[in-house]
C-alpha cells in the first residue's frame, strides 16, 4: 500500500498509500520480524464477529492469499513475472466465474506501459552555498535526491525561499506563498501541515505541494522536517530505501505522464543540511522549527540567503504490467449504464535488495499476503458471491454494472489505479462510486470498520448502513495524522470526480495493536507472509462487508452524491448534483 505521486517524488517527496505510521512503498523494508511471543493475543472471535451469510468463505480467501503470497510470484513487484502470473490467476478467477471481460480489446488485461527511471551510480547530492561558504550533503546519507527521466544529468543550482508549509486555498485562508518571488528558485518547504487544519484538505495540499510550486513559478522543491514529522518518520527509515527507482505511466500517445514538468529537481535533507539552508537568514531553523511546534502556527516565507544546487543522473527504461477488469452488467435496464468499480492493488514491492553481511540463504521476498493479496482475495470472494447471485435460477443481478479492477502499480505510486481512472473501460462520467480494498489486517476479529473518505459523500450513510445487519459500526478515523484519504487507489477515482471510500478494518476489540504490530514488524517486510496468524473467517468476513457495501451503492435508487460544500466534491466535481449535508 501507497507510494509515489510522479516520478519526482520518488526519493525526496513521498507519497502515503495506506493508514501506516510509515512512508510509501517501496521506502521501509526491514529484514525478519518480531518474535511471535512479542505479538497481541488475538481476542477470540465472538459468534457475531463470524461472516453473517455463509455464501463467504474462508476456505477461499485462503486458497487466493496463499497462492498470491507464494514464493514463487517473488513479490508481484510492477513488470515482473510474478506479478504476470498473478494477473493471469485473478483472469482465471474471473473467466471461471463467468465475468465479462473488460480490459484492451475484449480481453482481461488493460496493458500499461510504465517509465522506470533509475539512480546510476554516480555522485548525487545537494551543495548548499551561503555566506559561511559550501557544503555538499551526499544522496543516501544526508540527503534524498528525486530522479527526474526527463533529465538524466541533473544538474539544477538556483536560489532558495523558505515558504512555510507551501499551501496555497483560498477556502481555508491559506497562502504561504503571498508576498514571495520565487519564480526560477528552488522553494525550502516544512513537511507535514499545521494542526487545526482539516484533516482530509490538509492532506490534498500536502499531495499537491510540488503543483502548488510549479504554480507560482518554483524549479525545485526542497523538503525538510518539523519536530513532529521527524518523530513520525525518522530519518533513518526513510533511509532504507533511497535507491529506489521511481515509476510513471505512460498514455497512448507515448509520452510519459507527469503532473509537474516544471519541477526540475527535489529533494529532502537531514536536520544538518536543513540547518546549513537558513544559514545567514533573518529567523534560524531552531526559531523556525520551535514555532512549527506551537499549535496551529504556520511559519511564514522569506527569501533565504542561500542557494542550492541538486545534482544526479539517472537513466530510464519502459516496462509493461496490466490491470486487471472484470464487469458484471447490471440488470436495469435504467440503471446499467452506470457503473461502481470495486478496486484493489494486486502489486506488492517483490525482492528486497541484498544487504551487506546478509547470509547467502536470507529470505528477501516481500510475499505481501495482507498487503495486499488479502485484498484482491476479498475482491475476488465479492465476485464470486455476486456471480453466483447474478446467474443462479431465480437470482438477481444488481441493478447498476459492477467492475472489478485488480490494479497494478500502487506500491509505485497508484499508478495502475491513475491510469485506468483516465483511460477507463467505461466513461469515467457513468462510475458513480468507489469501493477499494487495500491490506485488512486479518489477525484478530474486527469489530469495527474505518470507511476512509465516506463522510465526504453520501457513501458514509450508505456504507454505516450496509454492515450494521452484521454488528459492525463504522468507526471515525482512528490515525488522521496519516492523512490515509490521499494514499491509496481510491482516490485516484476522488480526482475524477468519483465518490469513494477506502475500507480498513477497525481498531477495535484488539484491532490497534494489531494494526501497530504489523505496522512495526511486517509492512512492506518479509514477514507480511502466510507465518503470520492470520484469521481466516475474519477474512471472509471483511468480504461480506465490502459485498453488502457494494451491492447497496449498485442497488441503491440514486448513485452515491457529494455532500453540498464538501471540499473535495467542490474540488473535483463542481457541477456534479449534490446532497445536502446530514442534521
Amino acid at each position: 500500500m501507497l507510494s509515489f505521486r510522479s516520478s519526482l517524488l520518488s526519493a525526496a517527496a513521498v507519497v502515503f498509500c495506506l493508514p501506516l505510521v510509515a512512508p510509501v512503498s517501496a521506502h521501509e523494508r526491514a529484514q525478519g520480524s518480531a518474535p511471535a511471543a512479542t505479538r497481541p493475543a488475538s481476542p477470540l472471535i465472538p459468534e457475531g464477529a463470524l461472516p453473517l451469510d455463509p455464501r463467504f468463505s474462508a476456505d477461499r480467501v485462503k486458497a487466493d492469499v496463499t497462492f498470491l503470497a507464494d514464493d514463487l510470484l517473488e513479490g508481484r513487484d510492477t513488470g515482473s513475472v510474478g506479478y504476470e502470473i498473478a494477473a493471469r490467476y485473478v483472469a482465471q478467477r474471473f473467466a471461471a466465474m463467468g465475468l465479462k471481460p473488460m480490459g484492451d480489446d475484449g480481453g482481461w488485461f488493460q496493458r500499461i506501459t510504465f517509465q522506470k527511471t533509475e539512480r546510476l551510480d554516480t555522485p548525487s547530492g545537494v551543495t548548499v552555498t551561503g555566506p559561511s561558504g559550501s557544503a555538499t550533503f551526499s544522496q543516501g546519507v544526508d540527503a534524498l535526491v528525486s530522479v527526474n527521466a526527463n533529465e538524466p544529468v541533473l544538474d539544477v543550482t538556483a536560489p532558495l525561499v523558505f515558504v512555510g508549509y507551501g499551501m496555497v486555498d483560498k477556502r481555508l485562508g491559506l497562502d504561504d506563498y503571498a508576498g514571495l518571488d520565487v519564480r526560477g528558485k528552488i522553494v525550502v518547504v516544512l513537511r507535514g501541515f499545521p494542526e487545526g487544519l482539516p484533516n482530509d484538505p490538509a492532506a490534498y495540499l500536502v499531495n499537491a505541494r510540488y503543483e502548488i510550486a510549479q504554480d507560482h513559478g518554483a524549479i525545485g522543491v526542497i523538503q525538510i522536517d518539523t519536530d513532529a514529522s521527524a518523530r513520525q518518520r525518522p530519518w533513518e527509515r526513510r533511509m532504507l530505501y533511497s535507491s529506489q527507482p521511481s515509476f510513471t505511466w505512460v498514455g497512448p500517445d507515448g509520452v510519459p505522464f507527469d503532473e509537474t514538468p516544471g519541477i526540475r529537481a527535489g529533494a529532502g535533507l537531514d536536520s544538518k543540511g536543513a540547518a546549513a539552508l537558513f544559514a545567514g537568514a533573518q529567523r534560524s531553523l531552531a526559531q523556525v522549527l520551535k514555532e512549527a511546534a506551537r499549535k496551529g502556527a504556520r511559519p511564514k516565507g522569506f527569501a533565504l540567503k542561500t542557494s542550492a544546487r541538486i545534482f544526479g543522473q539517472s537513466k530510464s527504461s519502459r516496462v509493461t504490467s496490466p490491470n486487471v477488469v472484470a464487469m458484471i452488467p447490471g440488470g436495469d435496464p435504467a440503471l446499467a449504464g452506470e457503473y461502481v468499480v470495486l478496486s484493489g492493488h494486486l502489486d506488492h514491492i517483490g525482492i528486497s535488495p541484498a544487504r551487506p553481511g546478509d547470509p547467502a540463504d536470507n529470505d528477501r521476498i516481500n510475499n505481501g499476503a495482507l498487503d495486499n493479496a488479502a485484498g484482491i482475495a476479498t475482491l475476488l470472494e465479492v465476485a464470486h458471491v455476486m456471480s453466483q447471485e447474478a446467474m443462479s435460477k431465480g437470482g438477481t443481478k444488481p441493478r447498476r454494472s459492477v467492475i472489478f479492477l485488480a490494479s497494478t502499480g500502487e506500491e509505485k505510486g497508484l499508478l495502475g489505479a491513475d491510469y485506468y481512472a483516465r483511460h477507463a473501460s467505461v466513461p469515467v462520467s457513468k462510475i458513480v462510486g468507489n469501493v477499494d480494498l487495500d491490506m485488512p489486517v486479518l489477525t484478530y476479529a474486527f469489530t469495527d470498520l474505518t470507511a476512509y473518505g465516506a463522510d465526504h459523500s453520501t457513501l458514509g450513510k450508505l456504507t454505516a448502513d450496509a454492515v450494521a445487519p452484521m454488528r459492525l459500526v463504522v468507526a471515525p478515523d482512528p490515525i488522521p495524522e496519516e492523512t490515509v484519504f490521499v494514499r491509496s487507489d481510491h482516490y485516484m477515482f476522488v480526482k475524477q470526480g468519483v465518490p469513494a471510500v477506502f475500507l480498513a478494518t477497525g481498531f477495535g476489540n484488539g484491532g490497534e495493536a494489531a494494526y501497530n504490530y504489523f505496522n512495526e514488524h511486517n509492512y512492506h517486510q518479509v514477514g507480511d507472509d502466510l507465518k503470520q496468524p492470520i484469521i481466516w473467517r475474519a477474512g471472509a468476513r471483511f468480504a461480506e462487508a465490502n459485498y453488502r457495501i457494494t451491492r447497496a451503492m449498485a442497488d441503491g435508487d440514486a448513485p452515491p452524491r457529494w455532500i453540498k460544500g464538501d471540499f473535495f466534491g467542490d474540488l473535483f466535481a463542481p457541477n456534479a448534483s449534490k446532497a445536502e449535508p446530514a442534521d
